[in-house]
């Protein structure tokens, strides 16, 4: 018979030390959570439209849709002439093509911005002052009968000098709008632009508390995106980095940081002809986001294109081969957002969006099922910050209807929550 020695363990450390240890970190600890609260969980938009104010109607919305539909009709009427025109497999081109369709009358538009700043431009103010509580009533009314995008707001003016003061009265008009037509609805969005400095993100946030306690609202209920354009965002005079400043003076209050493609391109010199999303200018800038985001709950969004898919059959193809190229690559950089800037551009946004799901399904399923199950089935050994990225993989294609939870169920699991859900929360047990 074999015997089993039994070894006695013994130890140095007062037993004590970790208790004054995790005394010394209390701070650390604190601060890490408070700073790195993680992804928020919610659905996070795939584009954000840009409309002028004065271009804003109530039909904005459904008119997308249907120019976007008359798009295709004309420039690539079936599934095999879109998949051609992208040089997508025609397994894939199918089953996206008939998704397009169908997003595009049901819900064409995720995130819609009414602009008075750059697409707006100076006005006079009594002009402005009519536009901004127009804005207030019909996007109050779209909430009321279910015609809003899930996603809208305002873009106002920056709170730079020359303009502070018309941004700020813009930005009460259109809230004050909103609460007197019944309350500020659940996908309110405002965007602060050009910020140069912590201290405009500091002023934003006291113009929301200023908000808040004068009409009774829960403190922190107006949140807001930050506009990475300027130079001065991303690095200060001082030698900075100066977006993880930007998130940090937002006070938990900044939900997304957007690039803006042309006047950070301008900024740096970069020639118009060059000045697009892939240029190494604007991946800098955005690599220096991407990290200071990281954790915090603050999400990213790609800048657009400005080559608009208008004229001739052969130009418009042009034009989409294009959109949908910088948008796969947004994707794969982890920028599941970005700027849409005319109708024609929905077509490919989505199909960009949904080849991106719909390619990486199955193989995410089985990974995550393995890794929840413990094994090694699906031929990789995944730690767990990649199973919950897995997880989230498969809810945001859920979310923007790239696939469906009967697609990704599997005997284990009964539907995408169970299966993709349990791991973005943390729940990585076996």
């Amino acid at each position: 018979m074999e015997e089993h020695q039994q070894h006695t363990i013994t130890t140095t450390f007062a037993p004590a030390l970790p208790a004054r240890i995790a005394a010394s970190l209390a701070h650390v600890d604190a601060e890490l959570a408070r700073r790195y609260p993680g992804d928020p969980g919610t659905r996070q938009p795939v584009h954000t439209v840009y409309v002028p104010a004065d271009a804003f109607a109530a039909g904005t919305v459904r008119s997308w849709g249907d120019r976007a539909l008359a798009a295709l009709d004309e420039h690539a009427p079936d599934a095999d002439t879109f998949g051609n025109i992208l040089r997508m497999p025609a397994a894939l081109a199918a089953p996206v093509y008939e998704r397009i369709r169908a997003k595009l009358r049901r819900e064409p538009v995720e995130d819609l911005r009414i602009d008075f700043e750059d697409g707006y431009g100076p006005r006079p103010h009594a002009e402005e002052d009519a536009a901004a509580a127009r804005a207030a009533r019909l996007v109050a009314e779209a909430y009321e009968q279910g015609t809003a995008a899930p996603y809208m707001g305002i873009r106002m003016k920056c709170l730079e000098a020359p303009v502070r003061d018309r941004g700020i009265r813009t930005l009460d008009i259109f809230l004050t709008g909103l609460m007197e037509a019944g309350g500020l609805p659940d996908g309110l969005v405002l965007t602060l632009p050009k910020v140069t400095y912590p201290e405009q993100v500091a002023a934003m946030v006291q113009l929301a508390e200023e908000f808040e306690q004068a009409r009774g609202l829960v403190a922190g209920r107006i949140r807001f995106e930050i506009q990475v354009e300027t130079t001065q965002a991303v690095l200060g005079a001082d030698g900075r980095a100066t977006v993880a400043r930007l998130i940090e003076a937002g006070g938990g209050r900044v939900t997304s940081l957007h690039y803006g493609t042309f006047d950070y391109s301008a900024a740096c010199g970069v020639s118009p002809a060059h000045q697009s999303p892939d240029h190494p200018v604007a991946d800098h800038a955005k690599a220096v986001m991407q990290v200071a985001a990281a954790g915090t709950g603050v999400r990213l969004s790609d800048g657009s294109t400005n080559v608009l898919p208008v004229g001739t059959t052969e130009r418009v193809h042009e034009a989409w081969r294009l959109h949908h190229r910088l948008v796969r690559r947004s994707l794969a950089r982890a920028y599941h957002q970005g700027w849409d800037m005319h109708p024609a551009h929905l077509p490919t946004r989505y199909a960009a969006v949904y080849s991106f799901y719909r390619e990486g399904v199955e193989q995410a399923v089985s990974r995550l099922a393995a890794y929840i199950a413990g094994s090694t089935g699906a031929g990789v050994l995944d730690e767990p910050a990649t199973a919950r990225a897995l997880g989230s993989h498969l809810l945001r294609g859920r979310d923007c209807g790239a696939i469906d939870e009967s697609e990704v169920a599997a005997p284990a699991w009964a539907d995408i929550e169970r299966l993709a859900g349990r791991a973005r929360s943390g729940d990585l047990s076996i």
